[in-house]
């Protein structure tokens, strides 16, 4: 985004914090608190991840005196956080450090303040959910805090129950950016389980099983999709400390086989290349996509090839795309997705592209007749 209305110093510290936060911080809200000239800009809302949610904060600096370190507000629920108590912060604090060498010319201290703060929050979470009247909240906690990277939260209020919420990094014997040949990621691929316990009431007499839901970063998407991975069951009297271990060795397991996946999609590409001829581009890391170039006869168009994570359990999605027809938009005329095509994960791969091939040949005919009806309409 655009710094230009910030004053110099603030929008460098903005700028920083934004492009080096491991945290994937975003910025919303922008505005103006300047008496004199409403069109300087100098306080935002920051949306920060934590707990696999986010929290906002806002932060004021003042643009009439922009030597000065910024104010934060936090939210409605976190009435009680109080970054500077010592109940909280331990003395000589990164937080206490950066403000009392505030030296506005270093655009990096608004990015060790936001990091000061977060760590003070992870803090602050811990005690309020250590403080909860809930036997077995204490116990999963005292099971599960040998664990780096948990984060923890305390949901409550009038119109919603109580409900402990952690965010717990799953720890596996590999580093998923190294099972792929050709990694594009910069950070790290991680997963985590998010566990909401309920908030056991004084009349009730059992404590209910808590959710579970499995979260990774957005890039992982390309290779494994956890919203395929089926959760083990949660028994009766299990504790995390005795379900972790096994949802990590089934991820473990999950993982190995997409990435074998790739080399199979890999495999199918290369046997599509026997009827189709070199693609005109293909996903060179994951293998999710590929275009090639067919003819019916004198009517060329463009087959492209959508590879699901489950393949070859699922078999691609196709999409057709004249080299010939415009639409009235005047972009190239293109069938919607097929996936009712003979199929079977049981096939050699040479066999199922020899077989998707035979049904391209007569969807072409169908495809040619549907284009030139696109193009009378019109």
């Amino acid at each position: 985004m655009a710094f230009e209305a910030f004053p110099p110093l603030i929008a460098d510290q903005l700028h920083y914090l934004l492009n080096h936060s491991p945290d994937s911080i975003k910025m919303e809200n922008v505005r103006s608190g300047n008496r004199f000239n409403p069109r300087i800009l100098d306080r935002f809302t920051l949306v920060i991840p934590y707990c696999l949610d986010t929290i906002k904060w806002d932060v004021i600096y003042n643009s009439e005196y922009p030597a000065a370190p910024p104010d934060f507000m936090f939210g409605p629920d976190d009435e009680d956080f109080m970054p500077c108590s010592s109940t909280i912060a331990p003395v000589d604090s990164l937080f206490d450090k950066a403000l009392s060498e505030w030296n506005n010319q270093d655009s990096t201290l608004l990015l060790v303040l936001i990091q000061g703060l977060r760590d003070q929050y992870v803090a602050y979470q811990r005690k309020r959910v250590g403080q909860v009247d809930d036997d077995r909240v204490k116990f999963e906690i005292s099971t599960v805090l040998t664990r780096k990277g948990i984060e923890m939260q305390m949901n409550s209020g009038a119109d919603k129950p109580e409900e402990v919420k952690f965010a717990v990094p799953l720890v596996m014997d590999m580093s998923i950016n190294k099972l792929v040949v050709g990694c594009p990621w910069k950070n790290e691929q991680k997963i985590y389980l998010q566990v909401v316990y309920p908030i056991l009431r004084k009349y009730e007499s059992a404590p209910s099983s808590p959710r579970l839901k499995l979260v990774s970063s957005s890039d992982l998407k390309a290779l494994f999709s956890v919203e395929d991975v089926k959760l083990p069951p949660w028994m009766d009297g299990m504790c995390l400390a005795e379900y972790l271990p096994h949802l990590e060795e089934t991820l473990e397991r999950q993982i190995m086989e997409a990435v074998s996946a790739i080399v199979l999609r890999r495999s199918f590409v290369e046997a599509l290349t026997l009827f189709l001829g070199r693609p005109l581009e293909a996903d060179p890391t994951f293998c999710r996509k590929a275009s090639f170039l067919a003819a019916s006869g004198p009517f060329p168009f463009v087959v492209h090839f959508f590879f699901p994570t489950q393949f070859p359990k699922q078999q691609p999605a196709l999409m057709l795309q004249s080299c010939q027809h415009l639409n009235q938009l005047s972009e190239p005329v293109k069938l919607n997705l097929l996936t009712d095509y003979p199929w079977s994960p049981r096939w050699e791969v040479g066999r199922m592209a020899e077989r998707l091939c035979d049904f391209l040949i007569d969807e072409a005919v169908n495809f040619k007749k549907y284009c030139n009806e696109a193009l009378l309409q019109h």
